[in-house]
């Protein structure tokens, strides 16, 4: 307040009178009203199901559905997502994998080229296929073995994602948009309004350079620069087949019509000029994308012993996501592919993740969670109830911890804001840090420990306990009792 500050200082009975209310709130402390009323729809992972989630493409699942539980706790109803684009030339590559592959456990000669998909669980599809089917598909071309492939690999997803807890609300098939016209309705409007054009260049480019590739077959053009481009877009290749830009435009009209208050992308660094592009069309079709935010990430990399694991989905050369929970843990992923900004580089340290120290954030985090259940776990041996406790006796330390436990609502609201859920997993870790060394030297039982002490104790560990569980349970992870 000019020309000074006003000092706000939250008295002591004050924070003593927070313990019961946190008690009280349980599983819904710092649930907010931000997005009371609000429908949210954040969108994530939509992998090509052409090959098992890597763990490359594992920090996008795991940041967006984090995106998800922290909206959620802001009070927003939220609409998990996967759009998968299973009408474009990998899926089709992917059929003519499997389709060797099945000629090969019928016991035919065939061999796979080399672009097309080289890994062996395609081997173990062929023999699940040949089971069924027996030589009947023999002579079908690549569009069954599609199909089947595809439904294998989504059967795969659901279950490598169920292993980290996540499940998605809607899975969006990109075949949908082309079965409703919805495609080509976008650019039928887009025309319309006289923002396409055809040319075997852009039609900015000078009169001798469109005269050289005049004899070359035109593509269709989206006059993007209308709408602060640097240069315009091909959206119909000249073999008449759409880009990804024109349905997934279509996607995004299809997502704004169906009324969401906010909308969120987890996209890879890699899909930041195409993410521009769609805006952009929404743009020209006279949509408001104000309320689509788009989350730009980094991949991560595996490193163990020090070094890098290398992969690639197409020469079947990869460690899935399924390796890594198996290697470490569910809530070690979680936590690790969470804790960092999604625009900085990420090293998934497996080595770090599997140790039983303090050094292993995860351990560290979950162990205050663990130590408040034991002491509950011996009150209840000795008989020894917190009810009734005087609050009064509760020392400065244990309000401290409680100070820094009612951030958590702010915390919260700054993530769901500016959509950073690893916000989350930076402040657990400081709320972990401030609990173990008070734990150390204020325990709830004791020689010399008065009972009235123990008993106001006891209370304010319940209300320790409840902070753990919600700032675990918002990163998905779970709460154990014993370690």
């Amino acid at each position: 307040v000019p020309p000074g500050v006003i000092n706000f200082r939250l008295s002591e009975d004050w924070l003593r009178g927070q313990i019961d209310a946190i008690i009280a709130a349980g599983d819904d402390f710092a649930t907010l009203v931000l997005g009371k009323g609000k429908q949210a729809q954040v969108e994530f992972l939509s992998a090509n199901p052409t090959g098992p989630i890597t763990i490359g493409r594992s920090r996008g699942a795991i940041l967006g559905d984090g995106t998800a539980r922290v909206l959620e706790a802001a009070g927003y109803a939220v609409t998990r997502e996967y759009y998968f684009n299973n009408a474009g030339a990998q899926m089709q590559k992917l059929g003519q994998s499997m389709r060797v592959r099945y000629l090969q456990a019928l016991g035919e000669d065939a061999e796979l080229a080399d672009d097309m998909y080289q890994g062996d669980y395609l081997e173990d599809f062929a023999k699940e296929l040949v089971e069924k089917e027996g030589d009947a598909l023999k002579d079908a071309d690549w569009q069954p073995f599609k199909e089947f492939a595809e439904q294998k690999m989504f059967e795969w997803i659901k279950a490598t994602m169920a292993r980290v807890g996540i499940a998605f609300d809607v899975f969006f098939n990109e075949n949908a948009l082309y079965d409703s016209k919805a495609v080509w309705d976008v650019l039928d409007k887009l025309k319309a309004q006289d923002h396409i054009y055809v040319g075997t260049v852009r039609e900015t480019e000078p009169d001798e350079v469109k005269a050289q590739n005049a004899h070359l077959k035109p593509a269709t053009w989206f006059r993007s620069t209308k709408f602060g481009d640097d240069e315009d877009r091909v959206v119909v290749k000249s073999n008449e087949e759409p880009t990804y830009t024109l349905p997934d435009i279509a996607y995004h009209v299809d997502k704004i019509e169906r009324g969401f208050d906010l909308m969120v992308n987890i996209l890879g660094a890699d899909h930041f000029t195409e993410a521009q592009v769609v805006r952009r069309g929404l743009v020209a079709l006279g949509y408001d994308p104000s309320n689509l935010y788009v989350t730009h990430m980094q991949m991560v990399r595996a490193v163990q012993n020090g070094e890098v694991k290398k992969m690639s989905t197409r020469r079947g050369v990869y460690d899935t996501l399924d390796d890594l929970i198996d290697q470490t843990s569910r809530d070690a992923v979680r936590y690790f592919l969470l804790q960092r900004s999604p625009d900085s580089q990420l090293d998934f340290d497996i080595d770090l993740a599997t140790k039983e120290s303090n050094e292993n954030p995860v351990y560290y985090i979950q162990y205050a969670h663990v130590r408040c259940a034991g002491i509950f776990r011996e009150a209840e041996a000795r008989e020894f109830s917190d009810e009734g406790a005087d609050l009064s006796l509760v020392d400065a330390e244990a309000l401290a911890f409680i100070r820094k436990g009612l951030e958590l609502a702010e915390v919260i609201e700054t993530a769901a804001r500016e959509l950073t859920p690893h916000k989350i997993a930076y402040y657990a870790l400081e709320l972990a840090n401030q609990f173990h060394p008070m734990y150390d030297r204020v325990r709830g039982f004791g020689e010399g420990v008065d009972p009235e002490v123990a008993k106001a104790r006891l209370r304010f560990y319940r209300a320790a306990q409840v902070l753990f569980r919600r700032v675990l349970t918002i990163m998905g992870m779970t709460t154990p009792e014993r370690m």
